[in-house]
């Protein structure tokens, strides 16, 4: 399986041609909350996937990630599309470098998980950490919206086995409501399906890539949400 923390600092640029081949999310965020007007804080943005296509709504925005090469990314897209009202900072989840009660929506994409994974001895006390800063940091009425993998390769969900307990505790512990959605790569070719997926995936699923076809590649998001 490829390093994600290696091509996050090393590769941003390959990595956000990746998700340039999924369907913008603004729809599904704005039926959960509009974001007209809203002061908006995206947890590991990467390269700005959520970023970009909320910062045109947005009062303010602010993008962190713990990669500096991928706010460099994002921060590339915002200013060739003429933006003004955002910021990018290097932090951690963890410990958010934001005032208390300062923004009205927070979302968060393919991120919290590298926190969550059961694979990690402290990973409850990470979500619990993650959480609280989210809640610190959310002004009365304001919402919270994470989306996670649910299973790449698959047209049903199939979440990873090590990320199934920190879904559940966003669930059970925190009161987050859950849905899931399909967000599948639609590549220009089959070749760039396979290195891709390869780049990112690793092996066994571009292996897979080249014997399916897929020049579309299905994938399934999960979604929570919280008022």
């Amino acid at each position: 399986m490829p390093n994600h923390e290696e091509i996050y600092q090393s590769q941003a640029e390959t990595y956000d041609l990746l998700i340039s081949k999924q369907p913008s999310l603004l729809d599904v965020i704005e039926a959960i909350q509009p974001v007209e007007g809203l002061d908006i804080l995206d947890l590991g943005a990467g390269s700005g996937r959520l970023t970009c296509v909320l910062a045109p709504k947005a009062k303010s925005i602010l993008a962190l990630d713990d990669s500096e090469a991928m706010l460099n990314v994002t921060a590339a897209k915002l200013q060739k599309a003429g933006l003004h009202s955002w910021s990018t900072q290097v932090a951690d989840h963890r410990a958010l470098p934001v005032s208390s009660g300062s923004y009205d929506l927070i979302v968060s994409g393919w991120s919290i998980c590298y926190l969550g994974s059961t694979n990690l001895p402290d990973w409850e006390r990470n979500i619990r950490q993650v959480m609280a800063e989210i809640k610190r940091v959310l002004r009365p009425g304001g919402s919270v919206i994470i989306f996670e993998n649910f299973g790449t390769g698959s047209t049903a969900p199939n979440p990873p086995s090590f990320l199934q307990a920190y879904f559940e505790m966003l669930e059970k512990e925190f009161g987050m409501s859950h849905t899931w959605i399909r967000t599948d790569y639609d590549f220009d070719s089959l070749e760039e399906a396979e290195r891709l997926s390869r780049f990112f995936f690793g092996d066994d699923l571009a292996d897979q890539v080249v014997q399916e076809g897929w020049r579309q590649l299905p994938e399934c998001a999960g979604v929570w949400w919280l008022r």
